[in-house]
């Protein structure tokens, strides 16, 4: 009979154990429900659970009065759990949490910071035991707050394990949205544990919202080590020294599943704002404070919108309207050049920096060089010719898509090419691209060749570069050299003599004639081409300070050389013995005959280009002094 007594006492035993950990429970309001309050917290005549208001610095709790089981009665191992709750936040400026706790009541808690389950000897102690989750309405630093609104899992402590500004992940619209804790709407909160997992989610969103199918916050933690056996649950609250309140409207809580919902047309209604009187001053105030502000926020707009539209004006003169469609609007270029940031500069020259850009409209990459003009002398005919070379059309010419006039500026845009300068591959010792072989050499060559060809004598008017050097040979994504840069070019007609012009141009590629005549015509393009030749066969600049007397005149050096008959002994180290010998000796004398002392003595760049192409025999030099 004894055993038969033991035997029906445990399974009785297993079975409250099995309902404890099954418990579930809704309240859609708290009208008749059985809590535990202490401090502020009272339940309200139409059924709310009203956790704090007032203005003193208190305290209030409310609890499930009954402990539950939160541990597997066998594996010792923490129950998964769900709870979802409506609540409504006015004013406040601290906030409230939902707890677990080991305890209904919490002797010596503090108020205001402290939500009334910590005070400043146990806070952060692993014997507390406690899970929080906080609704935060107010940053204190002491505990590491991300803002002052915000929701956290506390565990023992109140600085959180993890936090998120309030908001909510909206399914519709496929973003998360951002909420007021104390906006005084009603808003829902869900807890979830799940303890295959260890795994903690909490959700927010307002009541008329669904439950998001993204939680706010995600956290993995195994509670088994946290909590105990019997623990309570429910909620915790404290005030500062002016008017707070915060409600409770519905709670729901299952253990072992998932919480019932919560049906929002029996919650209870939320008070209407009391203390009006105590708040036309403020909303006075408020209200002066944002009138001056919106006044103030129009004026500085005005002035703002002013200031760009002088910034972007555009200056257009009479004798401009046939040049239309070659100027670019002040505005798209800086657009384009992020404002002609120092990150999108691509190089410096003597007559202006160039930077890469991308025009807002087409989304063409482009180069806009900024040149510097402060003589108003002359503008007008420097932009015909600069529209005039901008009809050039050629394969190895870089293409000048127009310009634009600002104040003493001009700017000028050009097709971008991605592979840079000539000469930075040649001599950059940094740069990170491969070495140029030889066939890459003699192609970029004859590229210069047709394009000096074209301009001498194959388009409608004579155009003389000025300035041809490895610096404005430009390479596009092929590595096909085009020349560009015709910031110097001068034209006029075929069968005319060119105008008297300033010397200009680069040292080591300038024609001894220029300096006596000032006559820039096609016999000096012809001249820097040849130390262009050398540049590129030799890899040497074609003036080096640094190198020995013999040395630094790379024209002289070439001469000595061939004068010895070594001239292969010029060829570009980097190469080694990589090149046509015939293709090399061909260019390196080439590079000797168009740079000729006597201008007579240089071949026409038809004639260049019928060596280069093989249709004639290699020249014989003979002298070259």
């Amino acid at each position: 009979m004894f055993f038969k007594f033991v035997l029906f006492f445990l399974l009785l035993e297993g079975v409250v154990a099995s309902q404890q950990e099954d418990l579930d429970f809704t309240y859609n309001g708290f009208q008749g429900v059985n809590m535990s309050l202490d401090g502020l917290a009272q339940i309200t005549n139409n059924g709310l659970l009203m956790l704090v208001n007032g203005t003193t610095q208190q305290v209030g709790h409310a609890f499930y009065p009954n402990p539950l089981h939160f541990r597997n009665s066998s594996t010792g191992i923490a129950l998964s759990f769900s709870t979802t709750f409506v609540f409504s936040m006015v004013v406040g400026a601290s906030g409230f949490t939902f707890v677990i706790a080991p305890s209904k009541e919490f002797p010596g808690a503090l108020p205001a910071t402290y939500v009334g389950l910590f005070n400043q000897t146990n806070i952060g102690n692993s014997s507390n035991h406690i899970v929080a989750i906080e609704l935060d309405c107010n940053q204190n630093k002491e505990f590491d707050d991300i803002d002052a609104n915000h929701v956290g899992i506390d565990i023992n402590d109140l600085k959180s394990v993890q936090s998120a500004p309030a908001s909510y992940f909206s399914n519709q619209e496929n973003r998360h949205v951002n909420l007021s804790l104390i906006s005084g709407d009603p808003l829902q909160l869900w807890v979830e544990y799940n303890g295959a997992v260890k795994q903690l989610n909490v959700t927010l969103a307002p009541i008329k919202v669904p439950k998001p199918s993204i939680p706010l916050l995600s956290f993995k933690i195994d509670l088994s080590q946290i909590i105990l056996d019997s623990m309570f649950v429910g909620f915790s609250s404290a005030t500062y020294s002016f008017p707070v309140s915060y409600y409770v409207l519905g709670w729901s809580f299952r253990m072992n599943g998932e919480a019932r919902e919560l049906t929002p047309s029996q919650l209870p209604k939320l008070p209407k704002t009391r203390h009006k009187t105590r708040r036309e001053p403020f909303i006075v105030a408020f209200s002066v404070i944002v009138a001056t502000l919106v006044l103030l926020s129009v004026f500085f707009i005005i002035r703002f919108m002013v200031k760009r539209k002088r910034k972007f004006a555009e200056v257009l003169e009479d004798w401009e309207l046939d040049y239309g469609p070659y100027r670019f609007k002040y505005k798209d270029l800086y657009i384009a050049t992020k404002g002609f940031k120092d990150k999108e500069l691509l190089g410096t020259g003597g007559f202006g920096r160039v930077y890469k850009g991308v025009l807002p409209t087409s989304k063409t990459e482009v180069a806009v060089k900024r040149v510097s003009h402060t003589s108003k002398q002359g503008e007008k005919e420097f932009i015909a010719e600069i529209i005039s070379i901008g009809n050039l059309r050629h394969r190895s010419i870089v293409t000048l898509l127009g310009y634009c006039r600002r104040k003493e500026e001009l700017l000028l845009v050009y097709d971008f090419m991605p592979n840079g300068s000539l000469d930075k591959l040649l001599f950059d010792q940094t740069t990170t691209s491969t070495m140029l072989s030889w066939c890459q050499r003699f192609r970029i060559i004859k590229s210069v060749a047709a394009a000096l060809l074209y301009l001498h004598e194959e388009w409608e008017q004579v155009v003389v570069h000025r300035d041809v050097k490895s610096s404005n040979v430009l390479l596009d994504k092929e590595l096909n050299g085009r020349l560009g840069d015709f910031g110097l070019a001068r034209l006029y007609d075929h069968g005319t003599d060119p105008q008297t012009t300033h010397v200009v141009g680069t040292i080591g590629y300038l024609a001894p004639e220029l300096c006596r005549t000032g006559k820039a015509n096609p016999s000096v393009d012809v001249y820097a081409f040849g130390a262009f030749l050398l540049e590129v066969a030799c890899g040497r600049k074609p003036i080096e300070p640094e190198a020995s007397e013999d040395c630094t005149v790379l024209v002289d050096w070439v001469i000595s050389c061939w004068s010895k008959g070594s001239i292969l002994d010029t060829v570009d180290p980097k190469l080694g013995m990589n090149y046509e010998v015939k293709e090399m000796e061909l260019v390196l004398k080439l590079g000797l005959l168009c740079s000729h002392s006597v201008p007579t003595s240089r071949p026409h760049m038809r004639k260049v280009m019928c060596y280069l192409e093989g249709e004639i025999p290699p020249p014989e030099l003979t002298c070259l002094v």
